[in-house]
């Protein structure tokens, strides 16, 4: 496609498990905003809730792609996108916490037009420039997959009481792998995984970890990162967690969660933790784990495909067909 086209194509998530491939008018980018040419868009497992109940806008959030705007500093750069919307005005972000903005609560590919399609607007604070030598394909993968994994890790140092802690990850999905590459790169020596995916077990062990048995009761955590949103690892981290451990929530359930307070609960001390996406500041290290690790991480996108393929594709992505699959436009003009 060529900027004075006027259409591009885009995915329609309608709902009930369907995605239909339709003709969208080239967005326009408002003040402040810039317009993206999509390089690649990795699919990721919370656009499962969109992919059953429908989207009012384009959904992707794994979002890479070249800026298309003449006389702008960024024109042709390749740039990964920041999803949360933030002012860098509140107390909130002036301290760094961009992705917890308290003046804006919006996202790109949720509350906006997202990455499944051939372009997309996005506000110029949102914008993070990759360097040269990382792949198109592989930029994404500075998100969700490794930006959010490795925010993890960061804030769960900030309360944990060694600096040798045990690791149990629960869920290896590409999150949960994250963690494992990301314990690695921060010197955590061993990192147990417990997985119930063979597929994905194998890769986390190829990674280094050690698979353990999923609601196994053999071995107690200084940390344990729960990337799966499944409410029985939570219970089980709250009897595993260590005192003076950290139990970080990484995966995502709409569903209630409800806690007993027994014994196991009370009589010890242990912080829990939620933590969603990662700080813009975090964008450089991110970038160093992916060049230290660029092989590990490549591993994971195991699928790329154009946009006409995306229905069936996002169907075998549901089944756990694949773990990092991207949409791609990759070599379109």
């Amino acid at each position: 496609m060529i900027l004075n086209e006027k259409t591009m194509q885009a995915a329609d998530f309608l709902g009930e498990d369907r995605i239909e491939i339709v003709s969208r008018p080239l967005p326009e980018p408002a003040e402040g905003e810039v317009l993206l040419r999509v390089a690649a868009n990795a699919l990721c497992g919370s656009d499962l809730k969109l992919w059953h109940a429908g989207a009012q806008h384009i959904a992707g959030h794994e979002i890479a792609g070249w800026v298309q705007q003449p006389g702008h500093p960024l024109n042709g750069q390749l740039c990964a996108v920041y999803i949360p919307l933030h002012c860098g005005e509140c107390a909130v972000c002036l301290r760094g916490d961009t992705q917890s903005c308290v003046t804006v609560s919006s996202l790109i590919g949720w509350n906006r037009d997202g990455g499944y399609a051939q372009y997309l607007t996005v506000p110029e604070n949102c914008l993070l420039p990759v360097p040269g030598d990382i792949d198109a394909a592989l930029a994404p993968l500075l998100l969700d997959t490794i930006g959010t994994s490795a925010h993890a890790l960061r804030e769960a140092a900030r309360h944990l009481a060694t600096d040798a802690p045990s690791v149990l990850v629960t869920g290896a999905g590409p999150v949960g792998l994250g963690v494992v590459l990301a314990a690695a790169a921060l010197g955590h020596a061993q990192v147990d995984v417990a997985e119930p995916n063979p597929a994905r077990a194998a890769i986390a062990r190829e990674f280094g970890a050690n698979i353990v048995p999923v609601g196994s009761h053999d071995r107690r955590y200084d940390l344990i990162v729960e990337c799966s949103g499944n409410h029985a690892a939570r219970d089980l981290a709250i009897h595993l967690v260590l005192p003076k451990g950290v139990i970080v929530l990484v995966g995502e359930n709409a569903a209630p969660w409800s806690v007993t307070e027994d014994k196991v609960f009370r009589r010890k001390d242990f912080a829990l933790l939620r933590t969603f996406y990662f700080p813009k500041d975090d964008f450089a290290a991110n970038v160093e784990l992916l060049r230290a690790n660029r092989e590990k991480y490549a591993r994971l996108v195991d699928d790329a495909f154009p946009i006409a393929e995306l229905p069936q594709k996002f169907a075998d992505f549901a089944e756990g067909k694949s773990i990092k699959p991207i949409l791609s436009f990759i070599g379109e003009q």
